[in-house]
């Protein structure tokens, strides 16, 4: 249970939280994206002020699942359903991926080429190293498409796939290797406490070559059922690999192989929350390494509720920044902040190039007690300066209006071309 201290210091930011003004002149090269149902909203970033700038909005045709720019920054792709958890329907009738062109000026977004109809809920998008290729990822059943990126940045033909892919269950991201020639599926599977059925997770890697892939190796220590990954990210000079542990609120770090794609064992292995002996159910999220390799990102994430005078108020647990410093000789992380997340359910967050500032992305509102009464911790963009450090600094906090039926699913930052 959130106590009065704490509640209170996490109303502090969101009492006085600034509005979005519309029209100022932006005075960096980062947008920042935040996806509230099916509206895309982009913001101008003013790193130096830790402040947002609100631009014009677009639309999907259903609740947006997750984004990814072409390496060229001159194009937005998105992947839409209307399954998940804010329809209150696990499967859905209307899957979609679109094209956006960026403005290079202000980040402002424009429909490009033709929506393309899926086949189930995509939960996850990535675009490889090329620019060639568009891959997605589906949570249910768990599976993967690659499609062409046409010359001009729409969605191109679907590739078929002459192998039978081993693509686990529940996937939750697909990311391209830094030789853009591997693909990692990361698959959650079902494994935390309260999860029924129960599933094994691991990690698939295939090889990749012309949008073709093929089955090289899976990583799922013992039987996978006391393994749940959810994302990876990669060091940006090291071999390493790390990966979150959803279920088992852990940091993983792999080494990358050329043989098997990853190594079969972790090199380390971290807890992320701030009390390891939490009673409470917990489950890692996001994660990110900073721009220049030397810290590493985690978000915890505490959602669960129960009854007070008749409503569903918030249970307690750890909303928070989880942030590791990483050894540049071995690639160990070690803990050195857990840091306040000013809202719950940190789904998705994004560090500018600069690393400068962190934006993080509650998932909604929540009901929260205070004393003998009911108040709402509102979503929101949440704004940190990052310290030489890697530490962070709450700046501000922005809120918006995202509920559990109208989600902030992700959110995530690009810089110009």
């Amino acid at each position: 249970m959130v106590d009065r201290r704490t509640f209170t210091t996490l109303l502090a930011g969101t009492i006085a939280a600034p509005t979005l003004a519309f029209g100022k002149t932006m005075t960096s090269r980062n947008v920042f994206y935040s996806a509230v149902g099916p509206q895309l909203t982009p913001y101008g970033v003013d790193v130096d002020k830790a402040e947002l700038t609100k631009r014009d909005p677009v639309s999907t045709a259903a609740n947006i699942q997750y984004a990814w720019p072409h390496p060229s920054k001159r194009w937005l792709y998105v992947v839409s359903s209307s399954g998940g958890p804010a329809a209150g329907d696990a499967t859905g009738s209307v899957h979609v991926a679109n094209a956006f062109t960026i403005d290079p000026a202000t980040g402002a977004l424009k429909p490009h080429g033709e929506t393309v109809k899926l086949a189930t809920r995509p939960i996850h998008a990535s675009v490889d190293h090329s620019g060639h290729f568009l891959l997605i990822a589906y949570n249910n059943p768990s599976s993967l498409t690659v499609h062409r990126i046409n010359a001009d940045g729409t969605i191109g033909d679907k590739v078929q796939q002459p192998n039978k892919l081993d693509t686990g269950i529940f996937a939750h991201q697909i990311r391209l290797a830094p030789d853009n020639k591997h693909v990692i599926l990361v698959t959650r599977g079902n494994n935390a406490p309260s999860d029924n059925p129960v599933d094994p997770g691991s990690i698939k890697v295939f090889t990749f070559k012309d949008g073709v892939l093929a089955n090289l190796s899976a990583i799922a220590p013992g039987d996978g059922m006391h393994f749940g990954p959810r994302h990876l990210d990669f060091h940006p000079k090291k071999p390493w690999v790390f990966v979150s542990i959803e279920s088992q609120n852990q940091l993983m770090v792999y080494k990358l192989d050329d043989k098997t794609g990853l190594s079969r064992d972790p090199l380390f292995t971290k807890n992320t929350l701030a009390d390891p002996n939490s009673k409470l159910r917990q489950a890692a999220g996001a994660i990110h390494v900073s721009p220049d390799g030397r810290f590493v990102y985690v978000a915890n994430r505490a959602w669960w509720t129960s009854d007070f005078e008749g409503k569903k108020v918030f249970t307690g647990g750890e909303n928070s920044l989880a942030v590791f410093a990483i050894n540049q000789t071995t690639g160990e992380p070690t803990l050195i902040q857990n840091a306040d997340g000013h809202g719950n359910y940190l789904r998705t967050f994004n560090i500018d190039p600069s690393r400068k500032l962190l934006v993080a992305a509650p998932l909604w509102s929540i009901a929260v007690r205070e004393g003998n009464s009911v108040t709402t911790m509102p979503a929101g963009l949440v704004l940190y300066r990052v310290g030489g450090d890697g530490k962070l600094t709450f700046a501000r906090k922005y809120d918006i209006d995202a509920t559990e039926q109208k989600q902030q699913f992700w959110a995530g930052m690009v810089t110009l071309a």
